[in-house]
């Protein structure tokens, strides 16, 4: 894909949703953490839902170890694999309070040996929380750089970001990142993409396949029957 392509992608996108955000609700760095954490294969909305209470009771990496992991899990139960995450939340909170004075580490490399981190989270705590450049590749972003033809269908998500992060200037990577978001959650969904009214369609290897497929689909249920009295005709003659 030619670097004319990938300016017209984004401006497109750009164009569709020029107030792209981070979408968990947060007041720093830490809630940052700890929401992206929750996130993992659960939605914002879910999690935002679950914070509003949370962050209300915990403020402190002290705070989430102060309490047993039953209760933690507890406060946590409506996101998915949540006994999981209670564990990985409070073996980094003290992790956090032992080596870093309680503080999230802005380091990308510190952030990523953290429990329950990996690169999507660290990512997405450099570039929110403390303006380090980066595209974090979540599922939205994984379809959308697919479809697109910014990635082969078989990239995985490290590939997917590497690809990404050549073909796209640095200083719009985390701009990037929410728009693909955006353009992903609400457009190009994964279920139904609104490919008929997609400005992107002409490059979109998915729209097209779709759309030919939409449009058999339609011929064959306009196609008109020949009634009996027709055929039986047709045959005799």
């Amino acid at each position: 894909m030619n670097a004319t392509t990938v300016r017209h992608i984004l401006d497109t996108i750009a164009g569709m949703f020029p107030d792209a955000h981070c979408e968990l609700n947060h007041n720093n760095a830490f809630e940052l953490t700890i929401a992206v954490l929750l996130s993992a294969q659960c939605t914002d909305a879910t999690v935002n839902k679950v914070t509003a209470d949370l962050f209300q009771k915990y403020h402190t990496p002290q705070d989430y170890i102060s309490v047993p992991l039953e209760e933690l899990e507890q406060d946590i139960r409506r996101i998915g694999l949540y006994r999981n995450k209670a564990k990985h939340i409070q073996n980094l909170c003290q992790i956090l309070i032992e080596q870093y004075g309680g503080e999230v580490p802005g380091e990308h490399d510190l952030l990523v040996q953290l429990p329950g981190v990996g690169r999507k989270t660290a990512n997405v705590v450099v570039s929110n929380a403390f303006d380090v450049p980066a595209f974090a590749v979540d599922t939205h972003v994984e379809r959308v750089s697919k479809r697109l033809g910014l990635a082969n269908w078989k990239d995985n998500v490290t590939e997917v970001e590497n690809k990404l992060n050549k073909r796209v200037p640095r200083e719009e990577w985390t701009i990037s990142h929410h728009r693909f978001i955006f353009f992903g959650r609400y457009h190009c969904k994964a279920q139904n993409p609104a490919c008929q009214v997609c400005p992107l369609l002409d490059i979109c290897r998915e729209g097209k396949k779709r759309m030919k497929t939409s449009l058999v689909i339609k011929e064959k249920k306009v196609k008109p029957k020949l009634s009996k009295s027709v055929k039986k005709n047709n045959t005799t003659t």
